[in-house]
Protein backbone atom coordinates (compact mmCIF):
# COMPACT_ATOMS: atom_id res chain seq x y z
CA UNK A 1 0.00 0.00 0.00
CA UNK A 2 1.42 3.45 -0.90
CA UNK A 3 2.53 5.52 2.07
CA UNK A 4 -0.06 8.32 1.71
CA UNK A 5 -3.19 6.09 1.66
CA UNK A 6 -1.63 4.00 4.43
CA UNK A 7 -1.11 7.15 6.51
CA UNK A 8 -4.73 8.23 5.90
CA UNK A 9 -6.01 4.80 6.95
CA UNK A 10 -3.88 4.75 10.10
CA UNK A 11 -4.92 8.26 11.11
CA UNK A 12 -8.60 7.47 10.60
CA UNK A 13 -8.27 4.34 12.75
CA UNK A 14 -6.49 6.29 15.49
CA UNK A 15 -9.10 9.05 15.37
CA UNK A 16 -11.95 6.60 15.84
CA UNK A 17 -10.38 4.21 18.34
CA UNK A 18 -8.20 6.58 20.37
CA UNK A 19 -8.62 10.32 19.84
CA UNK A 20 -12.38 10.63 20.14
CA UNK A 21 -12.43 8.62 23.36
CA UNK A 22 -9.30 10.35 24.67
CA UNK A 23 -10.65 13.86 24.14
CA UNK A 24 -13.85 12.85 25.91
CA UNK A 25 -11.80 11.80 28.93
CA UNK A 26 -9.58 14.89 29.06
CA UNK A 27 -12.21 17.40 30.13
CA UNK A 28 -12.39 19.16 33.48
CA UNK A 29 -9.10 18.88 35.35
CA UNK A 30 -7.31 18.11 32.08
CA UNK A 31 -8.21 21.36 30.31
CA UNK A 32 -4.71 22.71 30.85
CA UNK A 33 -2.93 19.45 30.05
CA UNK A 34 -1.02 20.89 27.09
CA UNK A 35 0.14 24.40 27.90
CA UNK A 36 2.57 26.76 26.28
CA UNK A 37 5.51 28.22 28.16
CA UNK A 38 5.03 31.98 27.75
CA UNK A 39 3.04 34.00 30.32
CA UNK A 40 1.93 37.64 30.41
CA UNK A 41 0.71 39.63 33.42
CA UNK A 42 -3.06 39.99 33.03
CA UNK A 43 -4.38 41.44 36.31
CA UNK A 44 -3.95 41.88 40.06
CA UNK A 45 -6.45 40.81 42.71
CA UNK A 46 -6.60 40.30 46.46
CA UNK A 47 -5.01 37.17 47.82
CA UNK A 48 -7.42 34.27 48.44
CA UNK A 49 -7.02 31.02 50.32
CA UNK A 50 -5.17 28.39 48.23
CA UNK A 51 -3.48 31.03 46.02
CA UNK A 52 0.16 30.33 45.24
CA UNK A 53 2.23 32.57 47.54
CA UNK A 54 4.88 32.82 44.83
CA UNK A 55 2.47 35.01 42.85
CA UNK A 56 2.14 37.66 45.58
CA UNK A 57 3.10 41.12 44.32
CA UNK A 58 4.93 42.51 47.35
CA UNK A 59 5.15 46.08 46.05
CA UNK A 60 1.38 46.34 45.61
CA UNK A 61 0.82 44.51 48.90
CA UNK A 62 3.00 47.04 50.77
CA UNK A 63 1.28 50.01 49.09
CA UNK A 64 -2.30 48.82 49.70
CA UNK A 65 -1.66 47.05 53.01
CA UNK A 66 -3.57 44.02 51.65
CA UNK A 67 -1.97 40.98 50.01
CA UNK A 68 -2.43 40.98 46.23
CA UNK A 69 -1.47 38.30 43.73
CA UNK A 70 -0.61 38.54 40.07
CA UNK A 71 -2.84 36.80 37.53
CA UNK A 72 -1.21 35.63 34.33
CA UNK A 73 -2.44 34.98 30.81
CA UNK A 74 -0.77 31.82 29.56
CA UNK A 75 0.35 31.36 26.00
CA UNK A 76 -1.32 28.02 25.25
CA UNK A 77 0.45 27.49 21.95
CA UNK A 78 3.44 25.21 22.22
CA UNK A 79 5.83 23.28 20.02
CA UNK A 80 5.96 19.53 20.54
CA UNK A 81 8.92 17.59 19.17
CA UNK A 82 9.21 13.84 18.76
CA UNK A 83 12.73 12.43 18.77
CA UNK A 84 12.00 9.08 17.15
CA UNK A 85 14.48 6.22 17.32
CA UNK A 86 13.85 3.81 14.42
CA UNK A 87 17.04 1.79 14.78
CA UNK A 88 16.98 -1.97 13.98
CA UNK A 89 16.20 -3.03 17.55
CA UNK A 90 12.73 -1.49 17.20
CA UNK A 91 11.73 -4.11 14.65
CA UNK A 92 11.41 -6.65 17.44
CA UNK A 93 7.93 -7.68 18.59
CA UNK A 94 6.68 -10.93 20.06
CA UNK A 95 3.00 -10.25 19.40
CA UNK A 96 0.81 -8.57 16.83
CA UNK A 97 2.96 -5.45 16.54
CA UNK A 98 6.60 -4.50 16.79
CA UNK A 99 8.10 -1.68 18.81
CA UNK A 100 8.50 0.21 15.53
CA UNK A 101 4.75 -0.04 14.80
CA UNK A 102 3.90 1.00 18.35
CA UNK A 103 6.21 4.03 18.10
CA UNK A 104 4.54 5.18 14.87
CA UNK A 105 1.06 4.79 16.37
CA UNK A 106 2.02 6.70 19.52
CA UNK A 107 3.63 9.58 17.63
CA UNK A 108 0.74 9.77 15.16
CA UNK A 109 -1.92 9.87 17.88
CA UNK A 110 -0.20 12.55 19.96
CA UNK A 111 0.74 14.63 16.89
CA UNK A 112 -2.91 14.70 15.83
CA UNK A 113 -4.05 15.51 19.37
CA UNK A 114 -1.60 18.42 19.63
CA UNK A 115 -2.36 19.85 16.18
CA UNK A 116 -6.12 19.85 16.88
CA UNK A 117 -5.48 22.54 19.47
CA UNK A 118 -3.34 24.67 17.16
CA UNK A 119 0.02 23.52 18.47
CA UNK A 120 2.97 22.76 16.22
CA UNK A 121 4.61 19.35 16.01
CA UNK A 122 8.01 18.42 14.59
CA UNK A 123 9.95 15.20 14.17
CA UNK A 124 13.61 14.23 14.27
CA UNK A 125 14.51 10.72 13.11
CA UNK A 126 17.27 8.44 14.27
CA UNK A 127 18.37 5.79 11.79
CA UNK A 128 22.08 6.02 11.16
CA UNK A 129 22.41 9.00 13.46
CA UNK A 130 20.07 12.02 13.37
CA UNK A 131 19.36 11.56 9.69
CA UNK A 132 16.09 13.43 8.96
CA UNK A 133 14.23 16.46 10.30
CA UNK A 134 10.61 17.53 9.76
CA UNK A 135 10.16 21.15 10.99
CA UNK A 136 7.38 21.89 13.48
CA UNK A 137 4.09 22.97 11.88
CA UNK A 138 0.39 22.67 12.68
CA UNK A 139 -2.35 21.14 10.51
CA UNK A 140 -3.92 17.79 9.72
CA UNK A 141 -2.03 17.82 6.44
CA UNK A 142 1.23 18.23 8.34
CA UNK A 143 0.36 15.29 10.60
CA UNK A 144 -0.27 13.17 7.51
CA UNK A 145 3.11 14.27 6.18
CA UNK A 146 4.77 13.16 9.43
CA UNK A 147 3.02 9.80 9.23
CA UNK A 148 3.98 9.37 5.59
CA UNK A 149 7.62 10.02 6.46
CA UNK A 150 7.49 7.45 9.26
CA UNK A 151 5.71 4.79 7.21
CA UNK A 152 7.81 5.24 4.08
CA UNK A 153 11.19 4.97 5.77
CA UNK A 154 13.11 1.93 4.52
CA UNK A 155 13.70 -0.88 6.96
CA UNK A 156 17.02 -0.29 8.72
CA UNK A 157 20.02 -2.39 7.81
CA UNK A 158 22.35 -4.09 10.26
CA UNK A 159 24.82 -1.48 11.43
CA UNK A 160 26.79 -0.33 14.41
CA UNK A 161 25.12 -0.07 17.81
CA UNK A 162 22.63 2.75 18.35
CA UNK A 163 24.21 5.97 19.62
CA UNK A 164 21.55 8.02 21.39
CA UNK A 165 24.23 10.32 22.80
CA UNK A 166 24.91 11.88 19.40
CA UNK A 167 21.21 11.89 18.53
CA UNK A 168 20.20 13.85 21.65
CA UNK A 169 23.09 16.27 21.19
CA UNK A 170 21.94 16.94 17.62
CA UNK A 171 18.38 17.48 18.83
CA UNK A 172 19.56 20.11 21.31
CA UNK A 173 21.11 22.11 18.46
CA UNK A 174 18.03 22.10 16.20
CA UNK A 175 15.41 23.08 18.84
CA UNK A 176 16.30 26.58 20.11
CA UNK A 177 12.78 27.42 21.36
CA UNK A 178 11.52 25.88 24.61
CA UNK A 179 9.32 22.93 23.67
CA UNK A 180 7.66 19.77 24.89
CA UNK A 181 9.95 16.94 23.79
CA UNK A 182 9.16 13.22 23.55
CA UNK A 183 12.17 10.92 23.26
CA UNK A 184 10.63 7.75 21.79
CA UNK A 185 13.08 4.86 21.94
CA UNK A 186 13.78 1.47 23.50
CA UNK A 187 17.01 3.02 24.86
CA UNK A 188 19.06 0.07 23.62
CA UNK A 189 22.14 2.18 23.03
CA UNK A 190 25.79 2.63 23.74
CA UNK A 191 26.35 4.33 27.15
CA UNK A 192 26.69 8.07 27.62
CA UNK A 193 23.24 9.38 26.62
CA UNK A 194 22.34 10.50 30.16
CA UNK A 195 24.28 13.78 30.01
CA UNK A 196 22.84 15.07 26.70
CA UNK A 197 19.38 14.02 27.92
CA UNK A 198 19.89 16.13 31.06
CA UNK A 199 21.12 19.04 28.91
CA UNK A 200 17.97 18.73 26.78
CA UNK A 201 15.80 18.70 29.93
CA UNK A 202 17.33 21.95 31.19
CA UNK A 203 15.98 23.81 28.16
CA UNK A 204 12.83 21.81 27.35
CA UNK A 205 10.15 19.78 29.10
CA UNK A 206 11.20 16.22 28.27
CA UNK A 207 9.34 12.93 28.51
CA UNK A 208 11.16 9.67 27.77
CA UNK A 209 8.83 7.15 26.14
CA UNK A 210 10.49 3.77 26.52
CA UNK A 211 9.31 1.06 24.13
CA UNK A 212 9.42 -2.49 25.49
CA UNK A 213 8.27 -5.99 24.61
CA UNK A 214 7.27 -8.64 27.20
CA UNK A 215 9.84 -11.11 25.88
CA UNK A 216 12.63 -8.65 26.68
CA UNK A 217 12.13 -9.15 30.41
CA UNK A 218 11.20 -12.82 30.69
CA UNK A 219 12.19 -15.72 28.45
CA UNK A 220 9.77 -18.63 27.97
CA UNK A 221 10.86 -22.26 28.05
CA UNK A 222 11.08 -22.83 24.29
CA UNK A 223 14.05 -25.17 24.10
CA UNK A 224 17.15 -24.67 21.91
CA UNK A 225 17.01 -21.52 19.78
CA UNK A 226 19.34 -19.35 17.72
CA UNK A 227 19.00 -15.68 18.69
CA UNK A 228 20.26 -12.79 16.56
CA UNK A 229 21.23 -9.30 17.65
CA UNK A 230 18.93 -6.94 15.72
CA UNK A 231 21.64 -4.33 15.21
CA UNK A 232 24.94 -6.17 14.81
CA UNK A 233 23.61 -9.39 13.25
CA UNK A 234 25.60 -11.47 15.74
CA UNK A 235 23.99 -14.86 16.43
CA UNK A 236 23.98 -16.88 19.62
CA UNK A 237 22.73 -20.43 20.21
CA UNK A 238 20.99 -20.80 23.58
CA UNK A 239 19.03 -23.52 25.35
CA UNK A 240 15.94 -21.99 26.93
CA UNK A 241 15.26 -25.22 28.78
CA UNK A 242 18.13 -24.17 31.03
CA UNK A 243 16.58 -22.62 34.15
CA UNK A 244 19.90 -21.11 35.19
CA UNK A 245 20.19 -19.31 31.85
CA UNK A 246 16.68 -17.89 32.21
CA UNK A 247 17.46 -16.84 35.78
CA UNK A 248 20.62 -15.00 34.68
CA UNK A 249 18.69 -13.34 31.87
CA UNK A 250 16.03 -12.10 34.31
CA UNK A 251 18.71 -10.82 36.69
CA UNK A 252 20.47 -8.95 33.88
CA UNK A 253 17.14 -7.45 32.79
CA UNK A 254 16.37 -6.27 36.33
CA UNK A 255 19.82 -4.68 36.59
CA UNK A 256 19.28 -2.85 33.29
CA UNK A 257 15.85 -1.66 34.46
CA UNK A 258 17.40 -0.19 37.60
CA UNK A 259 20.16 1.45 35.56
CA UNK A 260 17.65 3.03 33.16
CA UNK A 261 15.45 4.36 35.98
CA UNK A 262 18.53 5.83 37.63
CA UNK A 263 19.61 7.49 34.37
CA UNK A 264 16.17 9.06 33.84
CA UNK A 265 16.05 10.29 37.44
CA UNK A 266 19.54 11.73 37.23
CA UNK A 267 18.66 13.53 33.99
CA UNK A 268 15.53 14.94 35.65
CA UNK A 269 13.02 13.59 33.13
CA UNK A 270 9.81 11.62 33.53
CA UNK A 271 9.73 8.22 31.83
CA UNK A 272 6.70 6.36 30.52
CA UNK A 273 6.91 2.69 29.58
CA UNK A 274 4.98 1.65 26.47
CA UNK A 275 4.72 -2.09 25.80
CA UNK A 276 3.87 -3.72 22.48
CA UNK A 277 0.86 -5.43 24.09
CA UNK A 278 -0.37 -2.15 25.65
CA UNK A 279 -3.68 -0.53 24.82
CA UNK A 280 -2.66 2.79 23.25
CA UNK A 281 -5.58 4.68 24.79
CA UNK A 282 -4.65 3.45 28.26
CA UNK A 283 -1.03 4.45 27.72
CA UNK A 284 -2.01 7.98 26.65
CA UNK A 285 -4.25 8.33 29.68
CA UNK A 286 -1.32 7.29 31.92
CA UNK A 287 0.70 10.05 30.26
CA UNK A 288 -2.12 12.55 30.90
CA UNK A 289 -2.37 11.44 34.53
CA UNK A 290 1.38 11.83 34.97
CA UNK A 291 1.33 15.40 33.60
CA UNK A 292 -1.66 16.30 35.76
CA UNK A 293 -0.03 15.02 38.93
CA UNK A 294 3.31 16.66 38.10
CA UNK A 295 1.55 20.02 37.75
CA UNK A 296 0.29 19.64 41.33
CA UNK A 297 3.71 19.03 42.84
CA UNK A 298 4.50 22.74 42.95
CA UNK A 299 1.52 23.16 45.26
CA UNK A 300 2.94 20.56 47.65
CA UNK A 301 0.87 17.56 46.62
CA UNK A 302 2.46 14.12 46.73
CA UNK A 303 2.91 12.10 43.55
CA UNK A 304 0.78 8.91 43.73
CA UNK A 305 2.74 5.74 44.32
CA UNK A 306 1.74 4.13 41.00
CA UNK A 307 3.02 7.17 39.07
CA UNK A 308 6.13 7.64 41.14
CA UNK A 309 7.16 4.07 40.38
CA UNK A 310 6.71 4.64 36.66
CA UNK A 311 8.52 7.97 36.51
Amino acid sequence: MPARPQAEALLQRLEWTVLRRLEGLLHGDYRTLFRGFGIDLADLREYQYHDDVRHIDWNVTARLQTPHVRRFQEDRELSAWFLLDLSPSLDFGSGARSKRTLAIEFVSALAQLFSRHGNRVGLLFYGDGADALVPARSSRRHVLHLMQRMLSRPMPTLAAATDLKGFLAAAYRVMPRRSLVFVVSDFVSTPGWGRPLAQLARRHEVLAVRLVDPLESSLPDLGPLTLQDAESGEQLFVDMHDKEFRRRFSAATAAREAELRGAFAQAGVDAMELATDDDLLGALLRFADLRKQRSRLAAGAALPAHLGAAA
